[in-house]
């Protein structure tokens, strides 16, 4: 059987980003998308962050683990804390979001620019880094951008505001440290905002491959 690797998705804008990670660095690999389209609505409603959506997590890596995957990669950066409840005794390799970009951005010893285009993905990342970094670790700096209607317009289809408004915010915050396209949907702005900053921004998709492909015993 094909290596298997199970997507976890909680909007399908994340979905082409690492799907074409995982096809250029692991092409052998075969991606399996699993997507609950209504986890990113209900975590934006008023409210949404007093839920436990540990539970619905735990169907969906369910599923994927009844279908042989091999590993599992979840996709949107705000369910942290429900992600890390269900893979508390993963019995295959599993990755949050942003776990391995932020272990990227920590060994860059500089400050870090969060940039999102969901709001709630910033305070879910300062936990993860603080997660990341244990009782001892020193906190980087962190610089969170909010780039507005970017997210809405690319669920609308204009793809290309959608990159325009990630690239203007990344030029007007290069200065401030590293950049970090902090969402998978915002992977496809990563080309466009080195161009305009001379600087290649962390992304998610990248980072993720990156670590599963060591964690697979696959370099």
């Amino acid at each position: 059987m094909a290596l298997r690797i199970g997507l976890i998705h909680a909007t399908p804008l994340a979905m082409a980003p690492i799907n074409a990670a995982l096809k250029a660095a692991l092409p052998q690999a075969q991606a399996m998308n699993v997507l609950d389209d209504s986890l990113s609505a209900d975590r934006a409603a008023p409210g949404g962050m007093q839920i436990d959506f540990a539970p619905r997590f735990r169907t969906l890596t369910d599923y994927c683990l009844a279908q042989h995957c091999d590993a599992i990669i979840y996709t949107c950066s705000a369910f942290g804390e429900a992600i890390e409840a269900v893979r508390a005794q993963a019995p295959v390799p599993m990755l949050k979001p942003n776990e391995a970009m932020i272990e990227e951005a920590i060994a860059t010893a500089r400050p870090i620019v969060v940039m999102a285009t969901f709001a709630p993905s910033i305070p879910s990342i300062e936990v993860d880094f603080r997660e990341a970094l244990g009782a001892g670790g020193r906190m980087p700096e962190l610089v969170g951008v909010h780039v507005p209607d970017a997210q809405r317009l690319y669920g609308e289809g204009d793809a290309a505001t959608h990159d325009r408004l990630i690239v203007e915010a990344a030029v007007k915050n290069r200065e401030r440290g590293v950049l970090m396209l902090s969402q998978f949907s915002m992977a496809r702005a990563a080309a466009a905002v080195e161009a305009a900053t001379g600087q290649r921004p962390l992304t998610s998709p990248e980072s993720a491959v990156r670590k599963l492909i060591g964690l697979l015993g696959l370099q």
